[in-house]
């Protein structure tokens, strides 16, 4: 039976040293061990890290974390904790969330990968290559970002209006609106005329 575990708070991550930590991770042949006096309580503390819902989330990511955390061949104990921590801070609110930003930190990491190698590349065609690489693996990385916020937006996008001009007897919306607007594009000095529209009525000033 699946056991449901406490959803994580949204609030952001306190800086190092004053929130509570997370329980360390021992990798034993493969096999994924927490760390904590308390196995249940260990689970708990790992599971409000990652945002997972239930024991199959968090073994599941946990797993999917550790093969991306590989450094020659072997899962690296190091490299896993800081994927978790990366995670942790980015304070995922659900199972979306919790699948993007382990995307996320697993690009990060590889996106690194390519800046080491990059350093220690010999030849122009091995650098070329590798810069191929690594500039996929950041353009990845922003758009995985840009994903995220979007999503923890709801898909809105923020529209900003500066230089707002209302001349006399003209009337200015403040606050939102959820309607869909009509824009008029006009040529530079001319003008434009228009009634105001429904959606406009009540909430003017």
């Amino acid at each position: 039976m699946t056991t449901a575990l406490t959803r994580n708070s949204t609030t952001p991550a306190a800086r190092y040293g004053s929130s509570r930590p997370s329980p360390r991770i021992k990798l034993n042949r493969q096999d994924i061990v927490i760390q904590h006096s308390d196995a249940q309580a260990g689970e708990r503390l790992m599971g409000e890290a990652l945002g997972a819902v239930d024991r199959d989330a968090l073994h599941g990511i946990l797993k999917q974390l550790m093969k991306a955390s590989v450094i020659l061949q072997k899962p690296d104990e190091d490299n896993l904790a800081f994927m978790i921590s990366m995670v942790k801070g980015i304070a995922p609110r659900d199972s979306i969330e919790v699948m993007l930003t382990a995307q996320m930190v697993s690009v990060h990491v590889a996106t690194m990968r390519s800046a080491s190698r990059l350093a220690f590349a010999e030849g122009i065609p091995q650098q070329e290559g590798i810069s191929r690489t690594l500039t996929r693996l950041a353009r990845t990385f922003a758009a995985q970002m840009e994903a995220l916020n979007r999503h923890r937006g709801n898909g809105e996008r923020p529209i900003t209006v500066q230089n707002l001009s209302v001349q006399d007897g003209g009337s200015a919306i403040v606050g939102n609106v959820a309607q869909h607007a009509h824009l008029i594009a006009a040529e530079p000095g001319a003008t434009t005329e228009a009634e105001p529209t429904a959606a406009m009525q009540g909430a003017t000033v």
